[in-house]
């Protein structure tokens, strides 16, 4: 049965190649996608083609590219490769165009995920030329039913000029009903509170909106999201959840949480999914989570029934349990809510509910500045994406990385952080497979100590510890944060000498 019912969009059915004829040089196009899952499928392949065979020609063809999040090989990558991304917001993850960025062949604005949207409909990245947008159903009165991930998909829909639909009949038909699109936001100076008070309450619609005029082209596709499955839970990465857990615990002995805790949310990654595991095999009942990404072990973890309600923007599954995920769908309904990811990381939202954060980073100096996106200050990795928006204004919230990189080469904790996303304001809890310190209430000098002695491995606590030491013997009338910094900014020559991260 086909998925588009509406009679005048079904008119509008064609292939990838004429949808992406309609896509010029020079556009800025919003484009559906936030952590592999619910980008278009086909569109990008399409529009890459024409790019080469334009390049080919000697002639200039290259779009602005905005989008949840990260995509895919089969969006981010095939444009990257074909040379088609002439600049790029808000995060990416593709090796391809990493690459592009970081040579100067795309320009990168890295912003933060709740920031996005709302810059957008400041106009401060101009004109949406065309949004190309995938959904699982298109109904008879023209409302899209949303895939795996809303993201940023309304303010495209709204703001572009012309709108590209890709209608994925991999996606179950039963995802209507997952989604709660928020129609209510306003521009400064009429904006209103956003009155969202526990993470399963609906406070939009069930359904994406578009002007039926603005669409130029309808594509079919039957094609599965790309998420590649997250390195198991190690030793260490089960260590720092662990030690996560475990203070867990100690903040409810000391009054300081509930029972179940308040909600969740987790960035991704296998620390990620091995805090879920342990949680799953913990005492805790009743958890809830409000979160940009559902992963495998958040999947995991509503399926033992201790976690009874996720708010989030996207799904971030293995194939494995995608494919499970739809087969089952209808067990999570009423359990799962996908939201505008303006909404799932909003700081209003995330204060008042008091989020418990779980996020990773690079490295973290010794006063607690967070590094997650950069080696050696210069080189992108991926982007800050939402770990900003949920640590700045969550209850609780921790960074996590294991202590060193490169086999043990390279120090997690640095004196001198090269890049800095979190700074030290912001961070209140450093977790590492060695242990976790908490750096609420600590002057600088307190966390730098506390940090070497509980989360710098062994082999470089000395090390740090006597640099610490000797710059607050260096700095007689600066010993509040004191710094030798040539010094500092040697550590990170240790990346030039093992190969970058």
């Amino acid at each position: 049965m086909s998925r588009i019912t509406c009679p005048v969009l079904s008119t509008k059915v064609t292939t990838a190649d004429e949808a992406a004829s309609f896509i010029s040089d020079g556009d800025r196009i919003g484009m559906s996608g936030f952590t592999g899952s619910g980008y278009p499928k086909a569109v990008p392949s399409a529009l890459a083609e024409r790019a080469r065979e334009a390049h080919a020609r000697g002639e200039s063809f290259g779009v602005e590219l905005l989008t949840g999040a990260s995509t895919a090989p089969e969006a981010d990558g095939v444009l990257a490769e074909a040379g088609a991304i002439r600049k790029r917001t808000p995060f990416q993850s593709d090796p391809a165009l990493r690459k592009a960025i970081n040579t100067g062949q795309t320009e990168y604005v890295d912003t933060h995920l709740s920031h996005s949207a709302q810059q957008a409909w400041f106009g401060f990245y101009g004109d949406i030329t065309v949004a190309v947008i995938e959904v699982s159903a298109i109904l008879p009165n023209g409302l899209l039913v949303p895939s795996s991930s809303v993201g940023n998909n309304k303010t495209w829909l709204d703001l572009a000029d012309k709108v590209i639909l890709e209608v994925n009949s991999w996606h179950p038909r039963e995802y209507e009903g997952f989604h709660d699109v928020y129609y209510g936001t306003r521009l400064p100076p009429e904006r209103r509170p956003i009155e969202l008070f526990e993470p399963m309450q609906r406070i939009g619609d069930p359904y994406l909106r578009v002007d039926a005029e603005k669409v130029i082209a309808v594509v079919e596709t039957d094609a599965p999201d790309r998420n590649a499955a997250f390195k198991p839970a190690d030793e260490t990465s089960r260590a720092m959840a662990d030690h996560v857990v475990d203070f867990l615990r100690f903040e409810i002995q000391q009054g300081r949480l509930p029972k179940n805790l308040l909600p969740i949310q987790s960035g991704v990654g296998n620390v990620a999914n091995a805090v879920m595991a342990n949680l799953a095999h913990s005492e805790f009942e009743d958890l809830t989570a409000y979160t940009e990404v559902i992963q495998d072990g958040m999947l995991d973890l509503i399926d033992t029934g201790k976690l009874t309600a996720v708010s989030a923007t996207s799904f971030s599954l293995s194939a494995e349990r995608a494919e499970d995920f739809n087969r089952n769908i209808e067990s999570y309904k009423g359990r799962i809510l996908l939201r505008t990811q303006e909404i799932s990381n909003h700081p209003e939202a995330v204060r008042r509910l008091g989020i418990i954060a779980i996020n990773g980073m690079v490295e973290a100096d010794i006063y607690g500045n967070v590094n997650s996106t950069h080696v050696m200050g210069s080189s992108i990795i991926n982007g800050i994406g939402g770990s900003g928006d949920f640590a700045r204004n969550a209850y609780l919230n921790f960074f996590v990385s294991p202590s060193t990189a490169k086999g043990g080469a390279i120090s997690a904790i640095v004196p001198f952080a090269s890049h800095v996303d979190h700074t030290e304001h912001d961070v209140q809890i450093l977790v590492t497979e060695k242990g976790l310190a908490d750096l609420r209430g600590l002057s600088p000098q307190a966390r730098a100590r506390r940090i070497i002695a509980q989360c710098a491995h062994p082999d470089y606590q000395d090390r740090l510890q006597d640099y610490l030491d000797r710059a607050v013997a260096g700095n007689p009338t600066g010993r509040h944060t004191p710094h030798l910094l040539a010094e500092a900014l040697s550590w990170h020559e240790n990346y030039q000498a093992h190969g970058q991260m």
